[in-house]
């Protein structure tokens, strides 16, 4: 793994790990903002860690947001801080079957959450795609990095307003071209 994702995904663990334990209040923006700020890494190195937190992240900013009172977050910190742990020992393997170990759990914690959750991981993965495809990277390649279809991707796509923001952009290009032209004309 490297070093750069090791450390933001320490940090992220860390901040999850105080955001879930510390506070009274279980703050689902702020779980939300560290699923967006993993993008970065994963549009850059391309790498299912930083898609894997990132994901993590949004689905437990889910899970609290809709079952708040009823979840058992001293297992899911005990997890979280297993997972910190194993990583900052460079312990890769272990710490990757401690995350799958968190995935499990959350999709377990009933049997009509289960369900959601599966649900919501994939629309993670749907929106985390979008951002990846957002920062540059081709459609087919967020795709396959995500492990979801290429047409579920698009269809996201198609409802926001990505696709246009290029439009716009080659159109800019365009008149900027254009004008330079003229000037040397």
């Amino acid at each position: 793994m490297n070093e750069t994702i090791k450390k933001d995904i320490l940090s992220i663990l860390s901040e999850t790990i105080s955001i879930l334990g510390v506070k009274e209040e279980k703050d689902v923006i702020e779980m939300r903002e560290l699923s967006n700020h993993t993008i970065h890494n994963s549009s850059i190195f391309q790498d299912e860690d930083s898609i894997s937190i990132a994901i993590l992240a949004y689905s437990l900013s889910k899970i609290i947001e809709r079952k708040q009172g009823e979840l058992d977050y001293n297992s899911i910190l005990n997890l979280l801080v297993s997972a910190h742990g194993r990583l900052e020992k460079n312990n890769v393997d272990d710490y990757r079957k401690t995350i799958k170990k968190l995935f499990n759990f959350i999709s377990t914690v009933d049997a009509r959450l289960k369900m959601y959750i599966e649900e919501v991981i994939n629309q993670a993965q749907i929106k985390k795609g979008s951002k990846i495809y957002e920062h540059g990277i081709s459609l087919a390649r967020a795709a396959e990095i995500l492990g979801i279809s290429q047409w579920e991707l698009m269809f996201y796509i198609g409802k926001t307003k990505i696709a246009d923001a290029y439009e716009d952009e080659q159109a800019s290009l365009k008149n900027r071209i254009g004008y330079a032209r003229g000037l040397f004309a």
